[in-house]
C-alpha cells in the first residue's frame, strides 16, 4: 500500500469524529450541520488528495512533460509512479490494495494533474473511471482478487469499445464472441484505444448475438498474453504521451469466468460508465484550462511594450478576466456533477454540459493563452502551446460535443413538450 493510502486510512477515525459538511466521501450521511456547504467544500481526506497530486505533479511529472511529448510516449517510470502513490486505485477498496477515496478525490486528481500534464492525467482518469469502476461495480469477488487488485497496485487497464465503423455510434461494433464450451472465442479488432500500448489487462466489447442487435453486446476481461496484439500506434496532435492504439485479436480464447457482469448486457455497463467518465474528462479540461492561464499570465507581468506590463492593459484585462471566470463557470459544472453522481442522483445531463463546456472553455483558454505570450507562445520556449494541442482532444473523446449536445436536447424535451 502506497504511503498516501496509509496516511489516509489512519486519518479516518479523525475524520468519521468530525462534524463537518460532507462528513462522507460520497454522502451526506449526516444531513447538512450549520450552512449548506458550497462546491468548493471538501472533507480532509478529499483536501489531503488534492494537496498530494498538486505536490506530486508539480515535482514528479512537470520536469519530464516536454520528452514525454517529443517522445510520444509515457516515462516507465512515470506510471510506476502513478501506481506508487496510490493514485491507480482511487476508488478501489484498501482491501484490494486500493486507496479506497471518493470519487470527487478522483476527480481532484484528475484535475490537478492536467495543471500539470493532460497526457499523464488521462491515462490517470481511464484507469480510475472506466476500468476500475467496470470490475468495481460488475465483477464478481473472484474477478476483483485476481484483476482488480492487480489494477490498483501494478498493472495498467485499457476499455475497449470504439471500432473503425463504430465511434459516437459506439453500439454498431463488429467484434464478435463466439461460445466453445466453458470458453469464447473472440474475434475483431479496436480502434482509438487509451492505455492500450503497455495495457496488460484489456476490458473488450464484443457481440455475442448479432441477431439481438446492441443486446448481444457483452464485456470480456482479457489479458494480454491472451492474444491481444497491438497493431499501430496513433501518432497525434496531442495528448502524446497517452498512448492510443488500434488492437486486433484474432481467435482468441477467454475463459468463460472472464465475462464481466452478464451475458448481453455490455451496453448498459457502457452507457453508464461512460456517463460517469465525461465528469472526468470535465475535470482534465479544466485542469488544462487552468494550466495553460497559470502558464501564460506570468510572462504579461514580465514583458513591456509601450512602456507598460502588457498584463496591464485593460484589452488584455478583460480577457484574462472572462476567461478566468469560464474556467470557474466550468469547475463549478463538474463538481456539482461529481457530487449528484455520489449521492446517487440523476446526473446525466449535468455530466453531458459540464463535459461540453469544459472542452470549449478548454480550447478558449489555451488558444489565448498563446495570444498572451506572442511570439514565444507559438514556440515551444512555453508550454502553453502544447495546452492547446492537448485541448482538441476534449471535444472528442467518450461522447463529441455534439453527442453532448444531443443527449442534453433529449433530456430536455420531455419537459416542454
Amino acid at each position: 500500500m502506497s504511503l498516501l493510502a496509509k496516511s489516509i486510512r489512519a486519518l479516518r477515525p479523525a475524520l468519521a469524529r468530525s462534524a463537518r459538511p460532507f462528513a462522507s466521501s460520497s454522502l451526506l450521511r449526516e444531513g447538512f450541520q450549520g450552512q449548506i456547504p458550497d462546491l468548493h467544500t471538501l472533507t480532509e481526506e478529499e483536501q489531503m488528495f488534492k494537496d498530494a497530486v498538486t505536490k506530486f505533479s508539480t515535482e514528479v511529472l512537470a520536469p519530464r512533460v516536454r520528452d514525454q511529448d517529443e517522445n510520444e510516449l509515457a516515462d516507465p517510470e512515470i506510471i510506476k509512479a502513478l501506481f506508487d502513490n496510490g493514485l491507480m486505485g482511487l476508488e478501489v477498496s484498501a482491501d484490494l490494495g486500493g486507496a479506497e477515496a471518493s470519487f470527487m478525490a478522483a476527480i481532484l486528481t484528475i484535475e490537478e494533474m492536467s495543471k500539470v500534464d493532460p497526457s499523464i492525467a488521462v491515462i490517470c482518469d481511464v484507469h480510475n473511471t472506466l476500468v476500475n469502476t467496470m470490475l468495481k461495480d460488475y465483477g464478481t469477488q473472484e474477478q476483483k482478487e485476481k484483476y482488480l487488485a492487480p489494477l490498483a497496485t501494478s498493472k495498467l487497464g485499457s476499455f475497449c469499445l470504439s471500432e473503425a465503423g463504430s465511434g459516437s455510434d459506439a453500439f454498431a461494433l463488429k467484434s464478435r464472441a463466439t461460445k466453445d464450451g466453458n470458453k469464447w472465442i473472440l474475434n475483431g479488432s479496436k480502434m482509438w484505444i487509451t492505455n492500450s500500448y503497455e495495457a496488460e489487462t484489456f476490458l473488450i466489447f464484443a457481440n455475442v448475438d448479432p441477431s439481438k442487435g446492441y443486446k448481444g453486446i457483452t464485456c470480456f476481461i482479457v489479458e494480454k498474453d491472451m492474444g491481444v496484439k497491438i497493431a499501430k500506434k496513433e501518432k497525434k496532435l496531442g495528448i502524446r504521451s497517452s498512448s492510443t492504439c488500434v488492437i486486433s485479436f484474432d481467435d482468441i480464447e477467454v475463459p468463460e469466468e472472464n465475462v464481466l457482469g452478464e451475458i448481453g448486457q455490455g451496453y448498459k455497463y457502457a452507457i453508464r460508465i461512460l456517463n460517469e467518465g465525461r465528469i472526468g474528462i470535465a475535470a482534465q479540461m479544466i485542469g488544462l484550462a487552468q494550466g495553460a492561464v497559470d502558464s501564460a499570465l506570468p510572462y504579461t507581468f514580465q514583458r513591456k511594450q509601450f512602456g507598460q506590463l502588457i498584463g496591464d492593459f485593460q484589452g488584455m484585462q478583460f480577457q484574462m478576466a472572462q476567461i478566468q471566470t469560464e474556467i470557474e463557470a466550468a469547475r463549478l459544472m463538474t463538481y456539482n456533477a461529481a457530487r449528484l453522481k455520489e449521492q446517487g442522483k440523476p446526473f446525466i445531463m449535468e455530466a453531458a454540459m459540464c463535459k461540453l463546456y469544459a472542452g470549449q472553455v478548454a480550447k478558449r483558454a489555451s488558444a489565448m493563452a498563446i495570444e498572451w505570450c506572442g511570439g514565444v507562445g507559438f514556440t515551444r520556449d512555453l508550454p502553453v502551446e502544447k495546452y492547446y494541442r492537448d485541448c482538441m482532444i476534449g471535444q472528442i473523446y467518450e461522447g463529441t460535443s455534439n453527442i453532448q449536445l444531443q443527449t442534453i436536447a433529449k433530456l430536455l424535451r420531455p419537459k416542454y413538450a
